[in-house]
């Protein structure tokens, strides 16, 4: 099963918000087959914003950070078509429209679920599901994509 990673979760296996958010996120990744993993392009772009403003890291270093998640993972570009699905699902669910933009990328992906903890949790559109990972009620499609990496 294909599953897309939203930002939230790569800041924190990149240590963004502490050691246990870290640890957390990086279970959680590392626990699905890397190659199921897929990184939307807007994800990465919104990381490097967060390891410069938020984590405070040089430029260099945040793209050096970024570069790494973007070479490990098959990352997923954004299409003129995803882009008018995404402006659609905008509209249509008042849905932030840079959330909309990875929803539709990870969609057009293949990907049956996206994992975030700032979006909705639950939210299904085109056959992605957003699941956030860290609540305290297991996800069955998580623990589905999890059970494929034994």
């Amino acid at each position: 099963m294909k599953v897309a990673v939203d930002t939230s979760i790569l800041a924190y296996a990149e240590g963004v918000d502490g050691a246990d958010h870290r640890r957390r996120a990086i279970d959680v990744i590392k626990s699905i087959p890397a190659h199921n993993i897929v990184l939307p392009a807007q994800v990465l772009g919104e990381l490097f914003t967060v390891l410069l403003r938020k984590d405070r890291r040089p430029a260099d270093e945040a793209r050096l950070a970024v570069t790494w998640w973007m070479e490990s993972y098959e990352t997923a570009e954004t299409s003129p078509a995803v882009l008018a699905a995404a402006f659609s699902l905008a509209v249509d669910h008042h849905v932030q429209v840079w959330d909309a933009v990875i929803l539709s990328v990870a969609a057009n992906a293949g990907c049956r679920m996206l994992l975030s903890e700032d979006m909705q949790d639950g939210f299904t559109w085109n056959g992605l599901t957003v699941v956030n990972p860290f609540r305290p009620v297991p996800n069955i499609l998580l623990a589905m994509a999890q059970a494929e990496a034994h």
